[in-house]
């Protein structure tokens, strides 16, 4: 080959080289446009599916938090609603009069066509009182989804409310039961143990996220009834995935495990075996697991069971109904036959435990009631603590019992009595099982919520994923965050007697003052004709000073109004509030100057 051909082949080489090269960047570019595009097509699938993971759901307590009590919760997503619980609350010295305390329920009868259904974790007071006056604001045909004894409780709730044939539909359920509700919704039941037989965690499902409940819990690992734990799903949920876990934190202060409860039947059978006498125990009505154990107590030692108390005699008509108690026959005898036996043959069961003033407890302290007076021998066993709040009434009660020669055991070290809630230890293995991505800890007074907030840190919630909340905080949830995002109307309703709601905040400052100050009536009689006073003022108190010991002051305070108040000026109706006022105001400022008292001061007139 000649050097031209050589040339020509090289050059020929050169330029198949440079094409070559010039088709692979030109490749390399466009895939590199391809991947660019694909990218840029993959960040707008990931915004369209981030905005379905971004869809919202509500969680919005009514009650339950920084107080212990009326537990109620709302969960919201777009138009559906469900509710887990609807407890109450007895109120304490600060409300005189009054029967019980709920939730406004006034968000959920705005939205009751919303309603798809009542979730009941368990049949406690404080998560159940309020539903007969919830029923009254939401759609009646609302399903309520609970337990065999709860149901049977609930319904003995709207009885007593007056209720017996238009009651709700019910529906039994178990652990694991899975209820579809509306359009959204799917529930869980997982089973725990808890002071109460048939309690249950709640697992909230809904396209935008997983909202998990423990209810009122505790780690029982050898239950009375051999109902365990359901480890094994609550694990499940975990490793599901939860966005939002609500959990009890009544014992969040307390160190350690609550003991079983077995420990207490243990504790009754040492205190059974020391009694010479007659035993009278005051237990929490709902709790059948600690009744079982004292039925059971009472039959090994030969014992007659007498009941006093409304609400426990209800139980016991519940209980053996749902297979919840088991009583041997001729067990019970009517509390008016207990002096027909011997004293080591008898054991008195009564409610009482919160020193409520009309319990039976209470009543037999006070040496008040109709059958049973305490006497030297008797073993008195209060098998309970203190519900914050309370603590003032139990003490009375226990300073009354004292007063007589009875052996008396009240106190927690003595293991009669252990706790239905879970401590540290189970509150933090709760956490571990579920590993919620966000954490709000639930039913307890804000000390209680703060220390469970510690908690959860210790488990590796990281801070800013905790949310302490207020009763009506509307929590917003999806499956990226969680965070307080508005309020909605809360508070709470005051029950007193057939009254729901109608007795306001200056009702009870007037009960409160009466109270601490009394009332002082003024009359004074009024001629219809000429509008003139006729005679008076005539003057009496009630709770305010004993006349015959005032009668000085009565009589000043009589004659200041004598020279203040013009007998010879016309007072028609129309002047009447202008004379009442007059009275109040002369009469307010005397007594406080003279006496640093603030009675109520009630004008009366009289037309004749």
């Amino acid at each position: 080959m000649s050097i031209k051909d050589d040339v020509q082949h090289l050059k020929t080489k050169k330029t198949k080289k440079k094409v070559e090269k010039n088709i692979t960047e030109k490749t390399k570019k466009q895939k590199e446009e391809v991947k660019k595009n694909e990218v840029v097509q993959n960040n707008n699938k990931k915004v369209k599916t981030s905005k379905k993971d971004l869809d919202k759901m509500y969680v919005i307590p009514l009650g339950g938090l920084e107080e212990v009590g009326k537990n109620c919760t709302i969960i919201q997503y777009k138009d559906e609603i469900i509710i887990v619980d609807a407890g109450a609350i007895f109120p304490d010295e600060n409300l005189p009069g009054i029967d019980l305390v709920i939730p406004d329920y006034t968000f959920l009868e705005n939205n009751k066509s919303k309603v798809k259904g009542l979730f009941v974790t368990h049949g406690h007071e404080d998560h159940i009182g309020g539903i007969p006056y919830l029923y009254e604001k939401i759609e009646k045909d609302t399903v309520i989804y609970a337990g065999k004894l709860t149901n049977a409780l609930i319904k003995s709730k709207f009885e007593n409310f007056g209720v017996k044939k238009a009651l709700p539909k019910m529906v039994e359920v178990g652990s694991r039961s899975k209820v579809s509700v509306g359009k959204y919704f799917t529930v869980e039941f997982v089973k725990v143990t808890h002071s109460i037989a048939d309690s249950y965690c709640l697992s909230v499902k809904t396209p935008a996220g997983h909202v998990f409940l423990t209810g009122d819990f505790k780690i029982d690992l050898t239950p009375v009834d051999n109902e365990k734990v359901d480890f094994m799903r609550l694990s499940e949920l975990g490793e599901e995935g939860v966005d939002l876990m609500l959990s009890d934190s009544t014992n969040s202060e307390v160190e350690g495990f609550t003991p079983s409860e077995r420990s207490v039947g243990d504790a009754f059978r040492q205190e059974f075996q020391k009694a010479t006498g007659r035993i009278v125990i005051a237990v929490f009505a709902s709790h059948v697991h600690r009744i079982q154990q004292i039925i059971d107590t009472a039959a090994h030692f030969k014992r007659k069971i007498a009941i006093d108390g409304r609400s426990l005699l209800k139980v016991f008509e519940i209980a053996p109904s749902v297979g919840r108690l088991t009583i041997p026959k001729n067990l019970l005898i009517p509390i008016s036959s207990v002096d027909k036996y011997d004293d080591d043959e008898i054991v008195i069961l009564c409610t009482g435990t919160q020193g409520e003033p009309l319990a039976a407890l209470s009543r037999i302290a006070k040496n008040m009631h109709k059958h049973i007076a305490l006497r030297e021998g008797d073993t008195v066993i209060i098998s309970s603590t203190p519900i914050p709040g309370n603590e003032k009434a139990v003490s009375t009660n226990i300073n009354n019992i004292l007063k007589y020669d009875v052996d008396l055991v009240f106190k927690k070290i003595a293991g009669i009595h252990v706790s239905g809630h879970g401590s540290k230890e189970e509150q933090k293995l709760m956490l571990n099982l579920i590993n919620p991505k966000h954490f709000m800890p639930v039913h307890g007074e804000y000390r209680m919520l703060k220390a469970h907030m510690r908690s959860a840190i210790e488990t590796g919630v990281p801070k800013d994923k905790i949310l302490l909340t207020q009763n009506g905080d509307k929590v917003e949830v999806t499956k990226e965050y969680a965070k307080i995002n508005g309020k909605v109307n809360s508070g709470e309703i005051l029950v007193d007697g057939l009254g729901v709601g109608d007795i306001g905040s200056k009702v009870i400052k007037d009960r409160q003052q009466l109270s601490e100050d009394g009332i002082v009536i003024v009359a004074y009689s009024i001629d219809k004709e000429t509008g003139k006073i006729v005679s008076g003022p005539e003057m009496s108190t009630k709770g305010f000073v004993y006349y015959k010991d005032s009668e000085d002051t009565i009589k000043e305070a009589q004659d200041l109004l004598s020279k203040k108040i013009n007998k010879n000026e016309t007072y028609l109706g129309r002047d009447w509030a202008d004379l009442k006022g007059h009275v109040r105001d002369l009469l307010s400022r005397f007594f406080y100057e003279k006496l640093k008292r603030n009675p109520i001061i009630l004008p009366m007139l009289l037309e004749i």
